[in-house]
C-alpha cells in the first residue's frame, strides 16, 4: 500500500505563489534539489490539477529544464519514470507519457490506487489536495519552507482543520527548512 503525500514548497507565511503568480523565490538550490530528488524516488504516481501539470510537463518535453544542472537532470529522470494522473475539466489532452487525464477527482478511485500502489503517491497543488484532505486520503504532509514572507498569494494549505504530527525536520544552507508531518 502506498502513502498519499502532499509535498509543497512554500513561503514562511504559507504561500506557494505571490499575488502575480510568481514563485521564483522558491527555486531550490542544488543541495535542496538533491534532497527533494531523494524524497521523490519513492513516488510511483503523481496526482496533478491542470495548472500544476502545465508547470511540470516541461520535465519531459523541454530538454533545457533537465540541462540546468545534474540534480535537475536527476529530477527529470525520476519524474518521467512515474505515472501521472491529471484532474481537469478544461485540459483537452495530456502531453507526456505515462499520463492519464481524469475529468473529476474520485476519492474512491484514489483510495483504491493507494491500496494497489507499490510506491508512494504524491499529490501536488492546494486545490487538488483539498479534495484529498476532505476525503481523509492524505497520509503525510511535506513542506519545504523558503526563507521569505510574501504577504499574500496562493495558499498551500486546505481551508479545513487537519491535525498533524511532526516526524522529521531538516535545515539547509540556503535557509530553507523541510518539515515532514503525519496526518493524525
Amino acid at each position: 500500500m502506498g502513502r498519499l503525500i502532499y509535498l509543497i514548497i512554500s513561503s514562511l507565511d504559507g504561500y506557494i505563489a505571490d499575488e502575480s503568480g510568481s514563485f521564483d523565490w522558491a527555486v531550490p538550490d542544488e543541495e535542496v534539489l538533491a534532497f527533494l530528488n531523494h524524497q521523490e524516488e519513492s513516488v510511483g504516481t503523481y496526482l496533478y490539477g491542470r495548472r500544476m501539470y502545465e508547470l511540470m510537463y516541461v520535465w519531459e518535453n523541454d530538454p533545457a529544464a533537465a540541462a540546468q544542472s545534474p540534480e535537475s537532470a536527476n529530477f527529470a529522470r525520476v519524474w518521467q519514470a512515474a505515472d501521472k494522473i491529471v484532474y481537469s475539466t478544461t485540459l483537452p489532452e495530456v502531453w507526456t507519457r505515462k499520463t492519464e487525464l481524469r475529468r473529476d477527482f474520485d476519492a474512491d478511485e484514489v483510495r483504491q490506487l493507494k491500496v494497489q500502489a507499490r510506491a508512494d503517491i504524491n499529490i501536488a497543488g492546494p486545490d487538488l489536495a483539498a479534495h484529498a484532505f476532505r476525503a481523509g486520503l492524505v497520509d503525510e504532509v511535506q513542506i519545504m519552507i523558503a526563507p521569505i514572507i510574501i504577504g499574500s498569494g496562493k495558499a498551500y494549505y486546505p481551508k479545513s482543520k487537519v491535525p498533524l504530527v511532526l516526524r522529521e525536520e531538516r535545515r539547509f544552507g540556503n535557509g530553507m527548512m523541510w518539515l515532514r508531518y503525519d496526518v493524525a
